[in-house]
């Protein structure tokens, strides 16, 4: 059986990056509103695209930004205007 290529969401990092700008929050803050260990540097990857977070730290995400996942993850979607 061959292996199913995962697509990366195109539009992740700028979303997050959205989310914590509507939340007012400093990366640190962010990563501590997000229960990280890793601090700001881990917020700042997510930001970058660098890397991306797990399930947990997207649930968080979107459960701060009173948004489903869906939206995250789906480039076909937008973050809700406020």
């Amino acid at each position: 059986m061959g292996r199913i290529k995962r697509q990366k969401p195109k539009r992740l990092a700028r979303k997050l990056l959205a989310i914590r700008r509507e939340l007012g929050a400093s990366q640190t803050e962010m990563a501590k509103l997000l229960r990280l260990k890793k601090a700001y540097t881990a917020v700042s990857a997510y930001e970058r695209g660098i890397r991306e977070p797990d399930l947990l730290v997207l649930l968080r995400y979107a459960k701060l930004a009173n948004i489903s996942t869906d939206v995250l993850v789906d480039d076909t979607k937008d973050l809700p205007r406020k």
